[in-house]
């Protein structure tokens, strides 16, 4: 994580206050709240190490999604009333991806991968007793140097800055609106700015639409409450954020994990951390793998090209992770 090597597990808590004592914390927080923070011995630049053999994943058929086309369409739909009724403006809508994943897969194969072929700038990779994580994350939800905090929510994408619509500058100002009054209630009066708005930015296969908010901590607030006034992201979740989760919690059947919440790192001594919204991102457990995508909904959603939006958000990822993918 953050162009390190991090060896030599030492201890793993679900406390957040312990991002605020010493060490080298790896951190990943669930979208459903669950927290893991591990820290390690062994700190070093490094690239990632050589897998002892190559990655071999589930065959690209074999992905499930627990929301087929017919029923995220039909979930588009719900939103849409919800928001006609005035009780949300936006809101995530996401579906989970799982596949059996054959046996002693090493995590770091696939990451090692992954940084071949789509390199992105919070990529990440965990590997614990009981679940590895392996992100190419392209969101940054929190960075922190000092007191000084930063966030730069993505809303808006396509293949190309010509596909990009109204309706996506739209909802990320309104994203930028949810995210500033987060940060706001942890942070020094008036220290709330936002250097860039709906810049467009590239990665691999497509752009994004991406604005930075920053602010400065206020004294007495640490990991816990910036979390508590921060978490779930408000890219992946919607405004209000409170109707959001409520409208997201009916409509969506598996939960999201690791997608949609927190990957990242945090240096306790040195005051400073890099953490991503768990997007494009990867977790393995008992044996199955799995990979969320989403689209953000709002009046003007065509049902149609939101599902289209989650397929391309996952397309080229998917077939870097399956067996015979070439992408």
């Amino acid at each position: 994580m953050g162009g390190v090597l991090a060896t030599g597990l030492r201890d793993v808590t679900a406390d957040l206050a312990a991002l605020d004592g010493t060490g080298w914390w790896a951190v990943v927080v669930d979208y459903e709240g669950k927290v893991t923070c591990a820290r390690f011995d062994r700190v070093r630049p490094a690239p990632l190490p050589s897998p002892a053999a190559p990655w071999r994943g589930p065959a690209p058929g074999s992905w499930r999604t627990s929301l087929d086309q017919a029923a995220y369409e039909a979930g588009v739909a719900r939103i849409r009333e919800h928001i006609e009724r005035g009780e949300v403006y936006q809101a995530n809508l996401c579906r989970v991806l799982t596949a059996e994943l054959p046996a002693g897969q090493d995590p770091a194969a696939l990451a090692v991968r992954l940084a071949r072929r789509h390199p992105a700038p919070y990529a990440a990779t965990l590997s614990l007793p009981d679940r590895a994580v392996v992100s190419a994350s392209p969101e940054l939800y929190l960075s922190r140097d000092g007191e000084v905090v930063e966030s730069r929510p993505i809303k808006g994408t396509g293949r190309t800055e010509d596909d990009l619509l109204e309706k996506d500058r739209a909802e990320n100002v309104m994203i930028v609106d949810l995210v500033r009054n987060d940060l706001a209630r942890v942070s020094e009066p008036g220290s709330v700015t936002v250097p860039a708005l709906c810049a467009v930015e590239r990665h691999p296969g497509l752009v994004h639409l991406v604005s930075t908010v920053r602010s400065r901590l206020a004294a007495g607030n640490g990991w816990p409450e910036l979390f508590a006034a921060t978490f779930p992201p408000g890219s992946v979740t919607g405004a209000p954020k409170s109707s959001a989760l409520r409208i997201i919690n009916e409509v969506e059947p598996e939960p999201r994990g690791p997608y949609c919440g927190a990957v990242g790192w945090v240096d306790a001594d040195r005051r400073t951390a890099g953490l991503a919204v768990g997007i494009r991102t990867f977790w393995m457990e008992h044996r199955l793998i799995r990979f969320g995508t989403g689209a953000g909904i709002t009046w003007g959603s065509d049902p149609r090209r939101e599902w289209q939006e989650t397929e391309l958000k996952a397309s080229r990822l998917i077939g870097l992770a399956s067996t015979g993918g070439h992408r």
